[in-house]
């Protein structure tokens, strides 16, 4: 099955909106509820792991493939972060699933910037 560079961006897109999104949700469970940090604003954590995600969200809502190219640029330090915590004991589980989902996010996203790329291409040249 040949697939064409349209059905390859599509699902790339939609396996990076979920992983985004699920990243964000991550984020706003392991340090609002299930594993705040021990001081008195754990909220000032959270706000250094969402914003420059979030600054993301209407590039990938919409399907603009240059953002999802610096994205994985971003994913970089973010992935670093992970691997740290995927290494301490008590926030291990925490950890391999932000690996994951990190790892899924920089894939799905940086095909999703190549497909969609020649694809839109291939709509100009036409």
């Amino acid at each position: 099955m040949d697939m064409t560079y349209e059905t390859k961006a599509g699902l790339s897109g939609l396996i990076t909106k979920i992983s985004f999104f699920g990243l964000l949700t991550l984020y706003t469970l392991r340090f609002l509820w299930l594993a705040p940090s021990t001081g008195e604003h754990p909220w000032v954590i959270w706000l250094v792991h969402i914003l420059p995600l979030i600054g993301f969200t209407p590039a990938i809502i919409r399907g603009v493939p240059r953002p999802h190219a610096w994205l994985c640029f971003v994913l970089t330090l973010y992935f670093l972060g992970a691997v740290l915590s995927a290494i301490q004991p008590h926030i291990a589980v925490f950890g391999f699933i932000e690996v994951l989902l990190i790892m899924t996010l920089f894939s799905s996203a940086m095909m999703f910037a190549r497909w969609q790329s020649r694809w839109l291409r291939e709509q100009h040249e036409s």
